[in-house]
């Protein structure tokens, strides 16, 4: 895959000159109010030994998210945990869901707990119904909604996401003090969002190759993933006009809640990635509010540092102060 986009000299000081809706602030303390206001069933956590693992103790969990409505999760902890642990709450990728547990072993075996968040109608634990008169013009999920941000599906996601913090805490074994969002492509941008929502209630941001920042710029140049979806969706309506489009998604975007957002964070970037493009993800960073950090990937695509982000992730926590082995 060759490089597509701007220099890395140039990526280092791109300005995304994106401005936010007004009343975004508002619009979001709404949102999350009314879905605070709505949880009436509190976290469950049960255990599920399906899987025969026996490192590793897992719960089948369901928490209210947008609406109260139940979301799917799971729990790992190391098995025979005792005290609070650092916890890492992991955010998953478009048209992914929480899939197996046997699918996220890494954190649990380091000895972090681990809330794995299904993402509504991308997997198979939690429907999405959908809010208003919004339509879907093309496949995904990107134009669910797209003529008003009330009714966008990113939405009712990225308020599950938010209340996976709040209900954190209500869990074996997670330390509400030491809560880390982590997630890459879709999940580095919904983790991104929450940051920017709950501010210090997180102790730490992970964000690989994170989508969902940029939009219109992501529409202009991806070669392939879900933003090609919105230029489809503008070929074939442009009588409606791609301000409007944007309008709504504006108000999902990374770049302002990477505005909003004071934990320390650790980013990624592939510079030959044609489903987030560099200067989408530089856009949100380079307006990041906290400490900050990225690792660049000159050869990586959509996978970034593959197998080498784990190695990333586990040294930085650990320099971050939230290693268990500090604990």
């Amino acid at each position: 895959m060759p490089l597509t986009d701007l220099p890395l000299d140039q990526l280092r000081v791109y300005d995304a000159a994106l401005t936010e809706p007004s009343g975004f602030d508002t619009f979001w303390q709404d949102t999350l109010a009314q879905a605070r206001a709505a949880a009436e069933p509190h976290p469950t956590a049960t255990p599920d030994q399906s899987t025969l693992l026996t490192a590793i103790d897992v719960y089948d969990v369901r928490f209210p998210g947008w609406r109260g409505r139940p979301v799917a999760a799971w729990l790992l902890l190391p098995h025979g945990a005792e005290e609070l642990l650092p916890t890492v709450i992991t955010y998953i990728g478009y048209s992914g869901g929480r899939g197996l547990p046997t699918d996220h072993l890494l954190f649990p075996c380091a000895g972090y707990a681990q809330l794995v968040v299904d993402s509504r109608g991308q997997g198979h634990d939690t429907l999405d119904h959908g809010e208003g008169p919004g339509t879907q013009w093309v496949e995904g999920f990107m134009t669910r909604g797209i003529d008003d941000p009330r009714h966008h599906y990113y939405r009712r996601l990225i308020t599950d996401c938010v209340r996976a913090v709040d209900c954190a805490p209500g869990l074996p074994h997670v330390d509400a003090d030491r809560i880390v969002v982590q997630g890459a492509s879709q999940g580095g941008g919904l983790a991104l969002a929450v940051a920017g929502l709950v501010g210090d209630r997180v102790a730490a941001l992970l964000s690989d190759v994170p989508f969902l920042c940029h939009f219109r710029r992501g529409a202009d140049i991806a070669g392939d993933g879900p933003y090609v979806e919105l230029a489809r969706y503008l070929r074939l309506h442009t009588r409606d006009q791609p301000e409007r489009a944007f309008a709504t998604l504006n108000h999902f975007d990374g770049v302002h809640f990477a505005a909003r957002a004071t934990a320390p964070a650790l980013f990624s970037v592939g510079l030959m990635d044609p489903v987030c493009p560099p200067s989408t993800i530089y856009a949100a960073y380079n307006r990041y509010a906290g400490l900050k950090d990225i690792r660049v990937w000159p050869y990586g695509d959509h996978g970034g540092g593959y197998g080498s982000s784990s190695g990333e992730h586990l040294h930085w926590l650990r320099h971050t102060g939230l290693s268990p082995l500090m604990s």
